[in-house]
């Protein structure tokens, strides 16, 4: 028995030793812990303290030099002119240091706690150019707090003023000033970091208290900010003391038990921080995840679906018209309405998905478990349907609508940083195609941006250095055979993508601003090249943005002037948009260009308002009917039925009726016996270059290969 009682009393013993020194081990450096935490969070209470001091000394110096000046040169009474301050000082340049509210101390004691300070801002005005540009007073501040007897003192100094005025010296004047920090705001410091029992003592900490060392104006440490720190390590031997006593009846229940609740503290303790660590990474007006945690949440998603199968998809979102709510009803309403949205957008998620805000109106989406693309299509509809619902800010009604981007994994790759892309370049799309609409990441979408690239790179050096060129379009008499005009039709022989189309980059030239240089150029070469042509129309069609810059009949003007170009023999073509957005502007600029002798042509016409009130105000001397209506004509169909009627109101107001996008004989034939006066359209040619205009009027030999049509 003996021989069983020794070795487990040895066994018991040591099992004993090694918990208690664990448990006092583990609450030791629990308790250092929390009051390196405190210290470091007291730190920076105090920096932000001087911070605010300094702030203050900043915003308030320029008004210390008049509240020096009294009538008669006696010292004014100041108590209260500065109530924050328990003195301030300017430095001036003759280096008198004067008193700006009635001081509480001796100038020598104001002088003995503020000329370390002093003497660091000459030493930061020796080395930093004052009269640089950008370098403000704060820049050049110092702040200190100081140890005054049994008080603690914050004090600042900086240059009053930074305005390169030579003073007798040469030395700028110098605002000073310091504040006691009373027992209230050491108070109000421990309760907002809690902090239990804080103050200020002369001697080291003694007992359980522990200390933050504070000097003196001259830099010596002559006391402590001292305080009762936290003790959580006290709690977990309260805890455990007596589970290891009553475990050591039973050395194996007791080595299990023990074992177990180390490790459910460990977990409560890594629950804790995680819990730090998520904070970290929360949106502070929204509470929810930040850029940064759905990053790290979208890379643990992919990970384990790489190991699982399965897919998602990452959302991007974008509100509609959440700026006019900020510039309607200010950015506390806006704050309000983000916070709603967020609402909104929980209550349609599931526990394993993830919402996040990016900042702004931008939100972001994980949707887990994504068996087909019809799953997160299903979200998308309902987070339309929800967000355009009205909310409720500061009593009013307010409706935003939402752009939505979509990425797919695997679908669309499997790295966190190519989805997120591409779920922007899916938003992108979706808001450039009129918002409050939802879009899937394709991969035609990879070539608009590289197009927009190419076009913010590129098309502002081809125009500069004349890398574009002109196709024409001849525009045909009502029988087809003889040209009465010529359509000019801008393209772009890039060095890479080879011949763009306009229709590839008109309207990202209107986006990024290039579309009146581009205008202009278009205009000046088509005015240099009908030149050559004479007795021919040449026909140039305007940007609506280009047209209703203030500077665009001045534009004409100078290219008709430079290029020697008859007015009478160009045409403006505009679409109806451009008289329905401003009439009375664009009123006044075609009266002008008609004064100059130039033709106006109203393009696409049917498409848009087509109202007879713009035929009957606006002085056009042609209208074109839209290629569309041709495209769908039968000759007893709804789309033959509009020509007629457009052909015969045109005829009707005098007007020039030219129809686009012939291409069959029959159309001709219709046309023609309608009365259409003028056709154009690939049945009669398609566009060309100058080169073969020149051929297909019989101007110039023609070469094998050369085709009129």
């Amino acid at each position: 028995m003996s021989r069983l009682v020794w070795p487990t009393a040895t066994l018991l013993i040591l099992t004993l030793g090694i918990v208690f020194a664990t448990v006092l081990w583990t609450s030791d450096t629990a308790n250092e812990n929390a009051g390196n935490r405190q210290r470091v969070q007291l730190m920076a209470a105090l920096e932000q303290t001087l911070e605010d001091f300094e702030g203050r000394l900043a915003a308030i110096s320029p008004d210390f030099a008049p509240a020096i000046a009294a009538p008669g040169g006696a010292a004014p009474s100041r108590r209260g002119r500065f109530p924050e301050f328990s003195g301030a000082y300017l430095l001036e340049a003759t280096g008198e240091l004067v008193p700006v509210a009635e001081p509480e101390a001796s100038a020598e004691k104001a002088t003995f706690l503020l000329d370390p300070l002093i003497q660091a801002v000459r030493r930061n005005l020796e080395t930093i150019d004052a009269s640089a540009p950008g370098v403000r007073p704060r820049d050049l501040a110092v702040s200190r707090l100081i140890v005054d007897g049994s008080s603690l003192v914050a004090a600042a100094a900086l240059p009053a003023a930074l305005d390169g005025t030579a003073k007798p010296s040469g030395r700028l004047p110098i605002a000073v000033a310091y504040r006691r920090l009373s027992p209230g705001d050491l108070t109000k410091i421990a309760e907002l970091h809690g902090i239990d029992g804080l103050m200020l003592e002369t001697g080291a900490p003694s007992g359980e208290r522990i200390g933050l060392a504070m000097r003196d104006a001259r830099g010596n440490t002559t006391a402590y900010l001292t305080w009762r720190p936290e003790r959580p390590g006290d709690l977990m031997r309260e805890r455990l003391v007596p589970l290891t006593l009553f475990g050591s009846l039973v050395a194996l229940a007791l080595f299990a038990f023990v074992i177990g609740y180390i490790r459910w503290i460990a977990r409560d303790l890594a629950r804790s921080e995680e819990h730090a660590q998520r904070l970290l990474g929360r949106d502070p007006l929204s509470g929810l995840p930040n850029r940064l945690l759905f990053s790290e949440r979208l890379d643990q998603e992919l990970a384990r679906l790489s190991r699982t199968g399965g897919g998602l998809a990452v959302m991007f979102l974008d509100l509609d018209r959440f700026k006019d709510v900020n510039d309607t009803y200010g950015h506390q309403a806006g704050d309000e309405l983000i916070k709603k949205v967020a609402h909104r957008l929980e209550d349609l998620l599931r526990a394993t998905d993830t919402l996040a805000r990016f900042g702004g109106d931008e939100f972001a989406i994980i949707q887990t478990n994504v068996r087909t693309s019809h799953d997160a299509e299903a979200l998308a509809r309902r987070v339309l349907d929800s967000l355009t619902q009205p909310f409720e800010i500061l009593g009013t009604p307010v409706t935003v609508g939402v752009s939505v981007g979509i990425a797919l994994a695997p679908e669309n790759g499997l790295k966190r940083e190519e989805l997120m892309r591409l779920a922007d370049t899916a938003l992108y799309q979706a808001k450039s195609e009129g918002r409050n609409r939802y879009r899937f990441f394709a991969s035609q979408m990879d070539e608009t941006i590289r197009m927009r690239k190419t076009v913010e790179d590129d098309l502002r050096q081809a125009i500069e250095q004349d890398g574009l060129c002109l196709h024409y379009q001849p525009i045909y008499s009502a029988d087809g055979k003889t040209i009465v005009g010529l359509e000019a039709l801008v393209r772009w022989p890039h060095h890479k993508q080879g011949l763009i189309n306009p229709a590839r980059f008109i309207s990202i030239a209107e986006e990024r601003g290039l579309v009146i240089p581009l205008g202009e150029w278009v205009l000046r070469r088509a005015c240099q090249d009908g030149l050559r042509w004479p007795g021919l129309r040449i026909a140039v069609n305007v940007s609506p943005i280009q047209f209703r810059h203030r500077d665009f009949v001045t534009s004409v003007m100078r290219v008709l002037k430079e290029t020697g170009f008859e007015p009478n023999r160009l045409e403006i073509e505009l679409t109806e948009g451009v008289v329905v957005e401003d009439a009375d502007a664009a009123e006044a600029a075609m009266m002008e260009l008609r004064a100059l002798g130039v033709n106006l042509a109203l393009d696409d016409f049917g498409t848009g308002y087509s109202s007879l009130i713009y035929l009957r105000r606006f002085a056009f001397d042609k209208i074109k009917i839209d290629r569309s209506f041709l495209e769908s004509m039968e000759a007893t169909g709804e789309s033959a039925i509009l020509v007629h009627s457009i052909v015969h109101l045109g005829r009707a107001l005098g007007l020039t009726v030219t129809a686009e996008g012939v291409e069959t004989k029959e159309q001709h034939r219709f046309l023609q016996a309608l009365g259409c006066h003028q056709l154009q359209g690939y049945l009669f040619s398609k566009p060309l270059p100058p080169d073969e205009i020149d051929v297909l009027l019989g101007l110039a030999p023609r070469t094998e290969g050369a085709s009129a049509a």
